[in-house]
């Protein structure tokens, strides 16, 4: 019988063994599995996030990009634990910038997180203000000896 991708008796990873006796598990552990990124992966669709063409705060505050660009950066909803490590935008900030996130993060109400991860990277540029690549290295590295 063919599974596919699924593996049949496949160990469970480090992150979700149990480590501490039952009746500690709880006071040493509160968040098991908090801000981990484990699990399968699901789309903006799949999961039911609004993006910035959904929210028209945000055709305001991003007149330069058009609306099929708009349809591409999905927003996080409120109360959305960000994964540890990874890259978010606040477009509700004047200015946005990068900002990784640690394990305990999530989005709060009126803000609008923007996971890096799942905008193209031409697009993300635009959103920090980066319209093209960084171009200073054109001869020699400078700085280097």
């Amino acid at each position: 019988m063919d599974t596919g991708d699924v593996k049949q008796n496949a160990e469970p990873k480090p992150q979700q063994e149990t480590k501490h006796p039952p009746e500690w598990r709880r006071d040493l552990n509160p968040d098991h599995l908090a801000g981990q990124n484990i699990g399968p992966e699901s789309s903006a669709d799949e999961r039911g996030v609004a993006t910035a063409y959904d929210l028209k705060r945000l055709h305001r505050a991003l007149p330069g990009l058009e609306d099929d660009e708009l349809k591409k950066i999905p927003i996080l909803p409120t109360g959305t634990r960000l994964q540890q490590g990874a890259t978010y935008i606040d477009l509700a900030d004047a200015h946005p910038h990068e900002m990784m996130a640690t394990g305990g993060m999530t989005t709060e109400r009126g803000h609008y997180v923007v996971p890096k991860d799942e905008v193209p990277y031409p697009l993300w540029n635009r959103l920090i203000g980066e319209e093209k690549p960084a171009r200073r290295m054109q001869g020699p590295a400078e700085g280097m000896r």
